[in-house]
């Protein structure tokens, strides 16, 4: 089959990208007035948010053990639809249910889709023919970052023009995009890896080897950096900074977002003439003076200078590591990519957490939080020179 017939495969890979933004910043946006409507506590919320990334954590696990035995077009498939179903549930379930179970029902539905398609799709975009895989994999990812973007300036638009309360109008437009593309799946050609044409390494083997552990940390510490500062930059420049909530916003999770898919276009290029691992160490070090002014400086300009460059530097981890991943183990198959995407989340989940734990033990200084910020951007560093020293082995092992 000619390379061309495989546009289609990546227009879907790249809308299910773009997609996985809707279940981190959209619902997230609906938090506040969930508490008006519902009634729903900020523990309550706090659940919402761990039973989605619990699922996916779930879902990672399954899918490196069973989804090429399932079917790789059906995963594609139910991924899209799961989302569908759990954007329905949103607007449905509330009525008709205690509204904090049905939040909970949506919340894992939609957990399940987005598991799924993080498990799947980079390998997928890695097994279809590319002149620069690491390009692909890269523009995959930045549209993660444009889509976060796209999401919180027209869902403000939106609310601004019709009122927060119709919000279940917009959840309905929202839907629309996985289900289109969950259509897509089914006639898209895969290629004959993603089919089951060939199989890759089993979980066992991969865990045997060190140098797979290590893809685990740096996937670990780039979703805590990415996560943690989506989370927490709004709150910092608002609460800590002193700036007005709509200056807090826009040069908080905007900013953050918009340098993050930034960096992500201009990495892909960049790996053309450098080595990927070099660019990913200067990209740490950038990290690192990023979050030194984010933590330390006295001027608040400064400091939201600071979190831009933050996510200038970790916008290439994340698909840095695959892309790296599926150099050092090439048949390490979708088992790999899942085990990877199950330890970004875990980042996901505890690099947010730990920042407001410090930050908390030191009577709510969302400055003295920034510092685990340095700590991850640190030993992620450390991380990349260890894999640059054994890089130069032919074997997988250390």
């Amino acid at each position: 089959m000619e390379r061309t017939s495989y546009r289609s495969t990546m227009r879907a890979c790249w809308i299910s990208s773009a997609t996985q933004s809707l279940m981190v910043v959209y619902v997230p946006l609906l938090f506040l007035h969930f508490q008006k409507e519902f009634g729903i506590t900020l523990s309550q919320l706090g659940i919402l948010i761990v039973m989605n990334f619990g699922t996916q954590f779930m879902m990672d696990l399954f899918a490196a053990h069973y989804a090429e035995r399932i079917g790789i077009r059906f995963c594609l498939v139910m991924s899209n639809a799961m989302v569908v179903a759990g954007f329905l549930g949103l607007v449905i379930l509330p009525s008709l249910m205690p509204p904090f179970a049905g939040l909970c029902i949506s919340s894992v539905l939609y957990g399940v889709g987005g598991g799924l398609v993080e498990v799947i799709v980079s390998p997928l975009v890695e097994a279809c023919p590319s002149d620069n895989k690491v390009a692909s994999m890269a523009f995959l990812h930045s549209l993660y970052g444009l889509g976060c973007i796209v999401i919180i300036l027209a869902s403000t638009l939106f609310f601004t023009l019709f009122g927060l309360e119709r919000w279940r109008w917009l959840t309905l437009l929202w839907l629309l995009v996985p289900l289109y593309n969950m259509f897509n799946y089914m006639r898209v050609p895969l290629p004959p890896s993603m089919s089951g044409g060939q199989a890759g390494l089993t979980v066992g083997q991969l865990i045997r080897m060190p140098i797979f552990w290590l893809m685990i940390g740096l996937m670990m510490l780039g979703g805590s950096i990415e996560v943690a500062m989506a989370q927490w930059s709004s709150a910092f420049t608002e609460g800590t900074l002193g700036v007005s909530k709509s200056v807090g916003d826009l040069f908080g999770a905007c900013f953050f977002a918009t340098l993050l898919f930034v960096s992500r276009t201009l990495y892909g290029r960049l790996t053309i003439r450098f080595d990927l691992n070099s660019i990913m160490l200067g990209s740490s070090l950038i990290g690192i003076a990023g979050f030194v002014m984010v933590a330390f400086s006295p001027w608040a300009w400064l400091s939201m200078l600071g979190l831009g460059l933050s996510g200038l530097s970790v916008g290439v981890v994340w698909p840095g590591t695959l892309s790296l991943s599926a150099q050092r183990i090439p048949n390490g198959g979708t088992a790999m990519f899942g085990l990877c995407a199950l330890g970004g989340d875990i980042g996901c989940t505890l690099g947010p957490a730990i920042m407001g734990w410090i930050a908390a033990a030191f009577g709510g200084n969302l400055r003295a939080g920034m510092c685990a910020g340095l700590g991850y951007a640190t030993l992620l560093f450390l991380g990349l020179l260890l894999l640059k020293k054994v890089g130069r082995r032919k074997r997988y092992g250390l």
